[in-house]
């Protein structure tokens, strides 16, 4: 049975990180669906502005230690992390929700993602709701995974492909995108194999996909979050990922084994973040109409399945799920337990932010 002790909770939604792109965009949407969330970050004339002209109330915090206090002492009903750095931050925020508050995060890496899935039962014996990958990354392509596999036997293969169209702003790329570059290439591909995860090569499986509009992209492997997801999803022995994130020059892909075995040294990888994350990023355009989540789907038997889910800009939809994830989380509709969106609240949460299906 959950825990049903102390769950008195304030019926608030917490963004942490409300002062970035992300956090400011979900903040405006849940004010728009009739929520007044409070916003925790540090003290800056940001949050302070975005607060005032909404009419919302603040928690400045510092430190995960503060806004973990903070969380505990006030109980939330919904605490969403946009804070990154989540394979640190998500535990411990996830577990100051508990017992009886739920959270979600943006994460979409192999190491945040499985750490917090981690916590299911904890989180079920707690009457808490953990949603990790609340965004495109994860939700475009596990929703589309989870509609083909509807109602038909475990599949022998999937692939899976997360084509994200972001449209740049200015400023710089910023410590947290930095390290996650960094990271992917220490961390190198992986694939799932005879039901097992095992290593594969950064940026194998290379492809060059026309899409449903009439444009194209490429991609390749990278080790991303999607992977267990898709296999989650569909319980498939073989399970490949890749993103158009991902390097597809071939001299690219042939110099990253070597520059993964160099950012592996902890001097040269914080280096190398130091560096990235003050280069300076000009404001374009996305580089694609629209963005792409995609599955092919093989059975035992030979048949083949292929969908597509289409959404606008990449950050754009993230947000938009964010919001619906928090929305939902906060009536009440999750179920305890760690997940990741589909697997939480249902493929269509995909639609209802925006998404669009196409499935053969």
């Amino acid at each position: 049975m959950p825990d049903t002790t102390h769950h008195t909770r304030s019926g608030e939604v917490w963004i942490l990180g409300a002062a970035g792109r992300i956090g400011s965009a979900v903040t405006t949407r849940l004010v728009d669906c009739g929520l007044r969330p409070v916003l925790v970050g540090r003290e800056g004339d940001r949050l302070r502005k975005t607060a005032e002209d909404l009419g919302l109330r603040v928690v400045i915090a510092d430190s995960i230690d503060t806004i973990t206090a903070e969380i505990t002492q006030q109980r939330p009903t919904v605490v969403f992390n946009a804070i990154g750095n989540y394979a640190d931050t998500a535990t411990t925020l996830a577990r100051a929700c508990m017992p009886g508050g739920h959270y979600l995060d943006l994460a979409a890496d192999l190491t945040a993602v499985s750490r917090l899935l981690e916590l299911h039962e904890e989180a079920v014996k707690r009457g808490s709701t953990l949603v990790t990958g609340s965004g495109f990354g994860v939700l475009a392509t596990e929703a589309v995974v989870v509609k083909l596999c509807e109602n038909r036997p475990t599949p022998a293969a999937v692939r899976v492909d997360a084509l994200a169209s972001v449209a740049t702003e200015a400023g710089v790329m910023g410590a947290g995108f930095a390290a996650s570059v960094i990271d992917s290439m220490t961390t190198g591909g992986r694939r799932y194999q005879g039901g097992h995860m095992v290593t594969a090569r950064l940026g194998a499986d290379p492809q060059h996909l026309a899409l449903p509009d009439g444009q194209e992209v490429k991609s390749a492997g990278a080790p991303s979050a999607e992977l267990l997801a898709a296999h989650r999803a569909s319980k498939a022995p073989s399970v490949t990922v890749t993103t158009a994130l991902a390097p597809t020059s071939p001299i690219v892909r042939a110099i990253l084994p070597l520059a993964a075995r160099l950012m592996s040294i902890p001097a040269l990888a914080g280096f190398a973040v130091r560096q990235m994350a003050s280069i300076k990023l000009k404001a374009a355009p996305r580089p694609r109409r629209h963005s792409w989540g995609h599955a092919v789907i093989t059975w035992p038997d030979g048949t083949r399945r292929e969908g597509w889910l289409r959404a606008d800009d990449g950050m754009d939809y993230t947000a938009a799920v964010a919001t619906e994830v928090a929305v939902r989380l906060a009536k009440g509709e999750g179920k305890p337990g760690a997940y990741t969106p589909a697997a939480a609240l249902g493929p269509d949460v995909a639609i209802a932010a925006g998404g669009t299906f196409l499935l053969d």
